[in-house]
Parts: structure tokens; sequence; C-alpha cells
């Protein structure tokens, strides 16, 4: 298995495995899941920027005005219908719809900040090919994260980077972005919060160019989050390890495995 580039901010990656793309040919595609986020959508809508070709909202079913408020704010919006259900199946259902070179995923509750794509477009342009939001280097944060929460994340994170031999510094973190011409190398399967770590995992997998930028999150603006941070970080650990099947690792898989 090989490991990726990694870099830890805006300055730190530019030199690195470049592999020059042409913006001006870059098409942008923003994928958005949402379900009943009625009072948080038109926020997020209205903060993109032009960087962003395509917005593909994946709709899991809301009963609320969600997509009505969607189509009001930008009414070239595509809107998808999720079949399945949790966010990893909503975001499947919308790289799959997604036609741009470069896909990005964001939240629709206010947490992340689209004036920030330009950031991973900027890693997209200059050789990478998979860029993640990180919460804890220089220039990013978090006023959102619980002490638990964070526990978590430093947890599944070293257990990462150990069996990856990465040097990464936020995993449990789902803002994005990717060329699309990856997907059928990541090959993802998640239904649930761990897709944002499948994806890095498969990302790692495939000796994909991987490097991070600072993001800022922020609270929510309304709502309750559907997050269960025991629950959801048992899947993020049986996802980061289910492809070790040697030593530590693979003692733990199989015993995540027996408690199915």
């Amino acid at each position: 298995m090989r490991g990726a580039n990694h870099s830890t901010g805006l300055s730190a990656g530019a030199g690195m495995g470049r592999r020059p793309v042409s913006r001006p040919t870059m098409t942008v595609s923003l994928v958005i899941p949402v379900r009943n986020e009625a009072r948080n959508v038109a926020w997020v809508l209205e903060q993109i920027t032009d960087d962003v070709d395509e917005i593909v909202l994946v709709d899991g079913n809301s009963t609320d005005a969600t997509v009505i408020i969607a189509q009001s704010c930008r009414p070239d919006i595509r809107v998808v219908t999720q079949e399945g259900s949790g966010k990893g199946d909503a975001l499947r259902t919308g790289f799959r719809a997604a036609t741009g070179d470069v896909i990005v995923m964001i939240d629709a509750d206010g947490s992340m900040a689209p004036q920030e794509i330009k950031h991973f477009l900027h890693f997209l342009s200059s050789g990478y090919d998979f860029v993640k939001g990180s919460r804890f280097i220089a220039g990013g944060g978090s006023s959102d994260i619980t002490p638990l929460r964070r526990l978590g994340n430093k947890f599944l994170l070293r257990v990462f980077n150990s069996a990856f031999k990465a040097e990464l510094t936020d995993l449990c973190y789902g803002y994005c972005a990717f060329h699309r011409r990856y997907l059928d190398v990541m090959a993802l399967q998640a239904t649930g919060f761990e897709i944002e770590a499948e994806m890095t995992v498969r990302a790692m997998q495939a000796g994909l160019r991987v490097t991070e930028v600072p993001s800022m999150e922020m609270p929510r603006r309304h709502g309750a989050s559907n997050l269960r941070a025991f629950r959801d970080g048992i899947r993020v650990l049986r996802t980061v390890l289910r492809d070790h099947d040697r030593g530590v690792s693979g003692r733990v898989v199989q015993a995540l495995a027996a408690e199915k």
C-alpha cells in the first residue's frame, strides 16, 4: 500500500507532487445532503460563491419545506431524492448525480463555510487528488465539537495514522473535495456518518495524493445533529480497520465483527 503526500496547511502543499490542472477547465459540483434543514439551507446556499458550477441537493425525504426553500433561493439547483437512508447513502447518491470534474461535499446545517471551497480547489488544481478540511491545524478550529467527540476523533485518528502510516490531523470531518474520476477507485459503500472516514481510507489505499486545508467548524445554526458519538465512533473504527487483517488491527476487527 502506497502512502500519500500530506501537507499541514495552505502554503505547505504547494510544491509537493504537483500535477497541474488548468482551473478554467475544472468544473465543480457541490453535493449537499439534507433532511429537514428548512431553517438552515437558505443561509448555506446564499454563501456559495461562483467557484461552484453545479449544486446537487440530496433530499433524504424531508417533511418540512427544505426543498421548496432551496429551489426558491437557487432556481438552478439540482434536487435528487435519496432512496436509502443515512448520510453516507445520501452522499453516494449525490456523487453519482454530480457531473463536475471536481466534487465538493459540505453539510447543510451551516457549520461549514462555503467561502472555504476556494482553498480546496486551489490544491486540487495544484496536483492533489483528495483534499480534506481539518479543524486541528493552524487556521482551522471548531466552536461546535464537544469534549467527547474531540477525544473520540483523537483516538480514531491515532488508529488511522498508525494503520496507514499517515500524518493527518482530522478524520471525522465531512468537508472534503476530490476529482470525480476517482469515484470508481474509491468504491464507497458506507451508509452512515462513517462515510467520511471510508473516503479517506479508500483514498489512501488507492495511493491518491491527499492533503489537508484549515477549516473552521461553526455551530449548527438550528436544530439538533443526528450524530451519535459512541455508535458512530464504533462504525468509524470498523471502517478504518476493516481491510487490515494482521497484528493488533486484525484482532480488533475480528473482535468487533464478532459483536455484530
